[in-house]
């Protein structure tokens, strides 16, 4: 399989394409760029930087991979920008580069599916299997764990941790961490239970989703104080598995959670 560059796009010589990598028309790659094998860069788009691009995405036109990140400290350091396989980047989106103050890696991982004018910021780490809605945001530094999906217009602060399972709806403010399986909304953002259907589609048994049930209104809905709440999930966790990663969840977060 060929690698097909249409004659109106620049791509310098520097960079490194797979096998069967399409490049449109006018679209421009960068010298440290390296596009993995049947990934489809659509026309008018930019992929600058040190950033690698694993297999078979699909980028569609006026995106901006890989360009200098959005912070006055930046002074030109080799920091980079990885994403990984089969995702879906559709039109306007820009994601930028790491920087020195943190780990150095804006990193992406498989299988996303990214729509129209979505930021990831310099130095965000997202997993796999997540949707971002239209417009949805994330500042520098965030982390977002597998399988969540970000409504429209959803705005994450710097420094936030989302964890796996969350679902957002439109207009969503996050300035907190947000616990793994929860759905939450609103500026700023507030719990509204655990994200039942989302788990079910999955594949979470009854026992685990009636498990993360209890462990939601443990936390939220008991009147417990925070170390009192943590103190009862640990004791669920020895029974159900599933609420063991709220109960790390809790342990790691540095900005508190939402409440």
């Amino acid at each position: 399989m060929h690698t097909q560059i249409h004659p109106t796009a620049i791509v310098h010589p520097g960079a490194r394409l797979g096998q069967g990598v399409e490049v449109g028309a006018y679209s421009l790659i960068g010298e440290q760029v390296e596009i993995g094998d049947q990934t489809v860069v659509g026309p008018h788009v930019v992929i600058n930087g040190h950033t690698r691009i694993g297999r078979e995405n699909r980028i569609f036109q006026f995106s901006s991979l890989g360009e200098a990140p959005q912070d006055k400290k930046y002074a030109g350091e080799p920091t980079r920008l990885e994403i990984g396989d089969n995702n879906t980047i559709r039109e306007f989106c820009t994601f930028n580069i790491g920087t020195v103050q943190d780990a150095g890696v804006t990193r992406i991982g498989n299988d996303n599916w990214i729509m129209a004018y979505v930021h990831i910021a310099h130095d965000c780490q997202v997993g796999s299997h997540t949707i971002f809605a239209n417009n949805a945001q994330l500042a520098g530094h965030v982390h977002v764990d597998d399988w969540t999906i970000f409504g429209g217009y959803t705005g994450v602060h710097q420094f936030c941790h989302v964890g796996a399972h969350v679902m957002t709806a439109v207009g969503t403010v996050i300035l907190q961490d947000v616990p793994p399986y929860l759905m939450v909304a609103g500026n700023t953002a507030s719990p509204y239970g655990i994200n039942v259907e989302g788990l079910k589609r999955r594949g979470f048994s009854a026992d685990a989703i009636t498990a993360l049930k209890r462990a939601y209104r443990a936390l939220y809905k008991s009147g417990l104080m925070l170390e009192e709440a943590k103190a009862k999930l640990a004791d669920m966790a020895k029974e159900q598995p599933d609420v063991q990663r709220f109960v790390d969840f809790l342990a790691a977060s540095k900005r508190g959670i939402i409440r």
